[in-house]
């Protein structure tokens, strides 16, 4: 992430741009791992003409669905912090949640599991509705919600020196 700047107003700049952590992608590569294996040591182990061809095919199906696709998944999620937005896209079909930094109040970081020994966090933004704003699994959350409290300070929304949540 770089530093955030003055700009004057009405321009908007980029500040960061991220995904979700990267543990999600430990499974599929290990069940990639796993499958390469299991075809290598099943290949020609058997007397029928076909068998090659159903071993390979299995193999195949089991990595498009446990591999392929959560790979794909991960990488149409992220987040981009500008200077007056976040913006937040998730799903395959392109989702994509912009939140205005002039509604947000409050940034806290919240913590569950193997986050805390990633450095990972949800960021929660309150936006002063019924419900906060999550930005799930963000990797460096504490520097992020340092960031965002930051950029909201610099506008007179917040003040900076707010705590990491529990």
């Amino acid at each position: 992430m770089r530093e955030n700047r003055r700009v004057p107003a009405g321009e908007e700049r980029i500040i960061a741009r991220m995904r979700p952590h990267g543990r999600a992608l430990v499974v599929p590569v290990l069940v990639l791992w796993l499958c390469v294996g299991l075809a290598m040591l099943l290949l020609d182990r058997v007397d029928w003409p076909f068998w090659n061809i159903a071993v390979l095919t299995v193999a195949a199906i089991v990595v498009v669905l446990l591999t392929v696709v959560p790979t794909l998944a991960w990488l149409s999620r992220g987040f981009t912090f500008t200077t007056e937005r976040v913006i937040i896209r998730t799903g395959f079909g392109g989702t994509r949640r912009e939140t205005m930094l002039a509604r947000v109040h409050d940034v806290t970081v919240r913590r569950r599991g193997l986050q805390a020994l990633f450095g990972a966090g949800d960021v929660l933004l309150s936006t002063g509705g019924d419900r906060a704003v999550i930005l799930s699994d963000v990797p460096a959350a504490p520097l992020v919600q340092r960031m965002l409290s930051e950029l909201l300070g610099a506008r007179g929304i917040v003040t900076p020196d707010a705590g990491v949540g529990a």
